[in-house]
């Protein structure tokens, strides 16, 4: 009987343990505001700037310094109350069911003071087709470099 009591508390311990660590893994990955789905490729984009119906295109928000992306609102930084105030105006007036396109492309997404607080309102502001540019390294590096659209001076 001693030995069930035994085997049945190491079951539980297991268990616990198991749901613990899940637990974890889980807010480590959701630490960002967008999740991977949310990510949207420079070559879809790219591709979707090079056909000619503009009514297909997503509305696309530069919420950083770079400002090369055809047809991108230049809205300021979004790290600063300014650039975050712009980016609300500029939200206030689209539907909610709006392709939304943020980026910035200062520096890579692990130290960019933009990408975050940009996203979060994106989705507290409740769009339900918003997507991060997947800038990893740079506007210039994958964006530039790989010979997508670019603003003419």
């Amino acid at each position: 009987m001693l030995f069930k009591k035994w085997k049945l508390s190491i079951f539980w311990l297991s268990l616990l343990s198991v749901g613990y660590l899940s637990s974890c893994s889980q807010s480590n990955t959701s630490k960002e505001p967008w999740t991977a789905a949310e990510l949207l490729s420079p070559d879809t984009l790219a591709a979707w700037l090079r056909t000619p119906q503009q009514s297909q295109h997503p509305v696309i928000l530069d919420v950083g310094p770079a400002g090369v992306i055809p047809g991108a609102q230049e809205l300021g930084e979004a790290h600063t109350t300014e650039g975050m105030a712009h980016l609300k105006a500029a939200l206030q007036k689209l539907p909610k069911n709006s392709l939304v396109v943020v980026y910035c492309g200062c520096c890579p997404f692990s130290k960019c003071p933009n990408v975050r607080p940009a996203f979060s309102l994106v989705k507290k502001m409740g769009f339900t087709h918003a997507r991060l540019l997947d800038l990893k390294d740079n506007l210039k590096k994958d964006w530039i470099d790989k010979g997508y659209p670019i603003e003419n001076p």
